[in-house]
């Protein structure tokens, strides 16, 4: 959380720099730190790139449910029954089971597809705003060329848009499918995400 700080923070003074070249390149003047903070070119470039990385986990966290890959440390043993595989239903209740579990019924329903949940709904948020950002984003440019603004609704259906969207997630999935198949071969000592250093390439790892 301290880098993801700094990062962000970097991001938006460096943003701001950008922005009021751009402002003083088009005759505008430029606007102070927290005037940008607020603008549709940050809030659009921020939630741009946190949709991606939620959809990226999401899609990760229920794909690996059902798709494997053998020799990866990044999936599940292969035909084997795991300890994420077992029905909470059918567990011994202590007083340290979480409540959700003692509860069962929609709770327990909700509970056990939680993660899911949390990643799809920051995504679905990430999106939203993305969309809000991006057309306040795009109205000032058709301003600059003395074109009409768009709403959110508008800006959603433009090339644009998508284009911003869809880079990003191509990004995202290459990354996954870089670290899945890599795994197979490559190793990093002392690292969760690799296998024993030692273990032979077919082997998934648990």
């Amino acid at each position: 959380m301290v880098i993801f700080l700094l990062c962000l923070t970097g991001m938006a003074i460096t943003g701001l720099q950008v922005y009021n070249e751009e402002q003083l390149a088009h005759g505008s003047s430029s606007i102070p730190f927290g005037e940008y903070l607020r603008s549709g070119s940050f809030i659009e470039a921020t939630f741009e790139n946190w949709e991606s990385e939620f959809l990226q986990m999401g899609a990760y966290v229920v794909l690996t449910i059902f798709l494997f890959q053998k020799g990866s440390s990044e999936s599940k043993p292969i035909g084997e029954h795991t300890p994420q595989d077992a029905d909470p239903r059918r567990t011994s209740i202590s007083d340290d089971t979480p409540w959700p579990v003692r509860r069962g019924g929609v709770w327990l329903v909700l509970y056990e597809n939680s993660l899911a949940i949390f990643f799809f709904v920051l995504f679905g948020l990430s999106f939203w705003f993305h969309a809000v950002g991006g057309a306040e984003a795009y109205s000032e440019e058709q301003a600059q060329h003395g074109l009409p603004p768009v709403g959110v609704v508008e800006y959603l259906a433009t090339s644009q848009f998508w284009f911003e969207s869809l880079q990003n997630w191509q990004s995202e999935f290459l990354a996954v499918a870089a670290i899945v198949g890599a795994s197979v071969y490559l190793r990093q000592r002392g690292s969760p995400e690799s296998k024993p250093v030692a273990t032979p390439h077919h082997e998934t790892g648990a």
